[in-house]
């Protein structure tokens, strides 16, 4: 393996830095530690999904994101992928001294990679004595792993060596996944949860063939979430929102048909269907299902699917739209034949 990948492959495993030279403070972190870059690290109880969050430099607010047992990320429509991974600071000059000496000091890697290293980071070509005389003034970055992305091929295009940045400097040319608002948004699209999609049905559980069934959610659950992230050192942040836009009906069978026919409900004033009421019996369902054949002793999977439209604003920057995402969850519906009486 070349020297250059050797290094990256090293550090893609550093630990979450302490910022104390920025006055920031990640929780939980040690040299060598061995946290991961993509490893998350919770301010305020583990558990809670209503709370800010570091991962490495990026901090996530998802105070205003979708939360429960039910709620789960969306899924792009298109083929479009949040990064696998982006670059970020990580150290303060004696924190990368106080990661890199002991692996050097082990001499597992090699005389030769040490050497290297060395030479890099302590012998001037380019850096001397790890910056310490820049310490306050700029930050060692590195590459970060996005959550959930740990075995993407793609994880492993940030395999640029540890560098520098003087603060207020933008990052080298050749670094295109060098964190920016825009990335920002794109990591916060990978954080968004949004709620279940599984509908209210009347008749409910069980329904009668050739019988319009009625489907709706209740809209105080679907309105817009969000979820901020920023890099509290360099300044920026930028804000991912996801707002629902329809919902498809997929009855689970192909002797059903759907209302409307294309079988998929608008939004429409935040209401999405139509709840039954009393006296509807007649009336087709602005959203809903009509099976036309018996489950037997079965049921189908009839399969909910809201889609989401998602856009976002950064620092300095308007921002724009990201794929759209989509997130279903599906249901057993039993379906039997009207029964006829012969007198």
């Amino acid at each position: 393996m070349p020297a250059v990948a050797r290094i990256s492959a090293c550090v893609a495993i550093a630990a979450v830095a302490v910022w104390a030279s920025g006055s920031v403070a990640w929780a939980g972190w040690k040299p060598g530690s061995g946290k991961s870059g993509s490893e998350t690290q919770v301010h305020g109880g583990e558990h809670s999904q209503k709370i800010s969050a570091t991962a490495g430099a990026v901090v996530f607010d998802r105070s205003k994101n979708g939360s429960g047992e039910s709620a789960g990320p969306v899924a792009s429509a298109t083929t479009w992928t949040p990064p696998a991974c982006y670059y970020a600071p990580k150290y303060s000059p004696a924190e990368l001294k106080a990661y890199l000496e002991p692996i050097w000091e082990a001499g597992s890697t090699g005389y030769e990679w040490e050497a290297q290293q060395r030479d890099r980071y302590v012998n001037g070509h380019p850096y001397k004595d790890f910056n310490k005389d820049k310490a306050g003034k700029g930050y060692w970055w590195d590459s970060y792993v996005t959550a959930g992305r740990e075995g993407d091929p793609g994880a492993l295009d940030c395999d640029k060596p540890i560098f520098w940045v003087d603060k207020g400097d933008p990052p080298p040319a050749d670094t295109p996944q060098a964190v920016t608002p825009e990335i920002l948004a794109e990591l916060a699209y990978n954080e968004i949860r949004v709620p279940s999609t599984k509908v209210t049905l009347a008749p409910a559980g069980t329904t009668k063939v050739n019988l319009p069934t009625w489907a709706w959610l209740d809209g105080a659950q679907f309105k817009p979430v969000s979820v901020t992230a920023s890099v509290p050192v360099l300044g920026i942040s930028a804000t991912t929102t996801a707002e629902p836009i329809s919902l498809k009906i997929d009855p689970g069978t192909s002797d059903a048909e759907t209302y409307p026919a294309s079988g998929v409900c608008p939004i429409d004033g935040g209401r999405i269907g139509e709840p039954y009421a009393k006296g509807k019996a007649n009336e087709t369902p602005p959203c809903g299902v009509k099976y036309l054949r018996s489950s037997g002793n079965g049921s189908y999977q009839l399969r909910a699917t809201l889609t989401w439209k998602i856009h976002w604003t950064g620092t300095g920057t308007p921002g724009g739209d990201l794929p759209e995402g989509t997130f279903g969850a599906s249901q057993d519906v039993v379906v039997q034949e009207i029964q006829s009486v012969n007198r």
